[in-house]
């Protein structure tokens, strides 16, 4: 089975996205902040991580930066889930090593396209 971390301050959006993910067999770990989703990296294998940008605590462009100093989630992909569209974000996003960038509000479909490309079978 697949593991799944779902980062992001609002409970409905990890609702719907673990829905979603636990619907086509994926399992699925929530965070609710980068903080928080930093302490649950414990060194399981984890598949994809989606992310929100905009977090109290620590943000999702944050969050990557420190994923990728972790030696065993360097590689993991990261998909940002977010309502922000602005380029200036997404650059800083692509920068920091993000594989997908997702606007909300979005199509389930849409996201189960991303995290299909990015988990192979």
């Amino acid at each position: 089975m697949k593991t799944i971390l779902i980062v992001d301050d609002s409970i409905s959006i990890r609702q719907v996205v673990g829905m979603t993910l636990k619907g086509q067999g994926f399992d699925v770990i929530e965070a609710v902040d980068g903080v928080d989703a930093l302490k649950k990296l414990t060194g399981q294998k984890v598949h994809l991580i989606i992310s929100d940008v905009n977090m109290p605590n620590m943000d999702g462009i944050t969050l990557l930066k420190e994923i990728k100093q972790i030696p065993a989630y360097r590689f993991t992909p990261v998909v940002m889930l977010t309502t922000e569209g602005a380029e200036e974000k997404k650059e800083q996003g692509r920068a920091a090593g993000a594989k997908a960038w997702i606007t909300k509000p979005f199509r389930p479909e849409q996201m189960l396209a991303a995290v299909n490309k990015l988990i192979l079978p």
